[in-house]
Formats: structure tokens, sequence, C-alpha cells
């Protein structure tokens, strides 16, 4: 194994298949996959909505009061609903600056340090989100724009997406607990 292979898969250890660990990151490995292909599809719409709107205020002259909002709604549900995937595989940025000079324990270590601050930060934020959404849909809270979408809908994108990451941290910290078992 490389040594930035060695590094990714100390990074994300696996549960022990057939545990309640490893069944539950089956399931979220399958719950991602199902989110990803609308979310794929959510970023073409935008784009395709986008180009329409180009096209038409170039070539017709005319104004979509629509567009912008409705690209934003897509690529905020794309984005919050894809976030746990992209954590489940490690595939943010980080800064290994640490990760040459600490022994394995301490990265070991380090990395549950941190997925838990993560997870707390995006369990609070989930919190905030559920709360942005009952608001708008017990309000009936429209954007201000003459289309006026309902709030709801890039609300409950963040709720459900910041959740998923939150509970994807949550699983990815039991794990690691969990694998350090015999260790120095």
């Amino acid at each position: 194994m490389t040594e930035g292979g060695e590094r990714l898969a100390a990074a994300n250890p696996s549960a022990e298949p057939g545990t309640l660990l490893g069944l539950l990151e089956r399931a979220t490995g399958l719950l991602h996959r199902l989110i990803l292909v609308p979310a794929m599809v959510a970023l073409l719409l935008a784009a395709g909505v986008l180009t329409y709107s180009v096209l038409t205020r170039y070539f017709l002259k005319t104004a979509t009061d629509w567009q912008d909002e409705a690209a934003v709604f897509l690529l905020v549900g794309a984005t919050f609903l894809t976030g746990a995937y992209l954590q489940s595989v490690r595939g943010h940025i980080g800064i290994e600056a640490l990760a040459g000079l600490l022994p394995g324990w301490a990265n070991r270590l380090r990395w549950l340090l941190v997925d838990l601050a993560a997870c707390g930060f995006c369990l609070f934020f989930a919190w905030k989100s559920w709360a942005l959404l009952h608001d708008a849909w017990v309000d009936g809270q429209t954007t201000t724009s003459s289309w006026g979408p309902p709030l709801w809908i890039p609300y409950s994108t963040m709720a459900v997406g910041m959740t998923l990451v939150g509970l994807q941290l949550l699983l990815q910290s039991a794990i690691r607990l969990a694998s350090f078992r015999g260790l120095p």
C-alpha cells in the first residue's frame, strides 16, 4: 500500500462486516448512492436553467425572473444532500501538516477528536436548520421575488443534509472508537 493509501485507510477505517456498525455503514452507503443520482440531475438542471436564462436574455431580449432562484434551490439541495457522501469518502480538503509528525495512535486520536468536533458543529447546524424549516412551513414563508417559491424547500435540504453529515460523522467516530481496541 502506498503512503497516501495508508493515510487514507488510517483516516477512514471500516467497521467489521456483520456487526451493527458494519450494517449501519452499509445502509448509509446505500443511502448515499441513492442521493447521488438526483443530486447529479439537480446539477444538470441548474446548468440548463442558467443556460436557458442567458440564451433568452441574449437572443430574445426577455428577462426571466425565476431562473436564479430555481438554480440556487437546485444547487443548495445538491450541495447539502451530498455532504454526507463526501464525508464518508473523506473527500473534503484536509490539512495534513500534523499527520507526518505524529505517531499512528496520536494521528488516529486526532482524527477522532476532529470528527467529534465536526459532528457537534453539524448537528448544531442541523438543529438550527430544522428550526428554520419549521418556521418557514408554519408561517408560509416565501422568497421576496415575484416568483416567490416557498422557503421550506431549501431549508428542508439544509436540515436533512446536515443531519446526514452529522450522523455520518457520528458513525465514523463510533467505527474509529471500535478500531482502538488492542492499540498501545
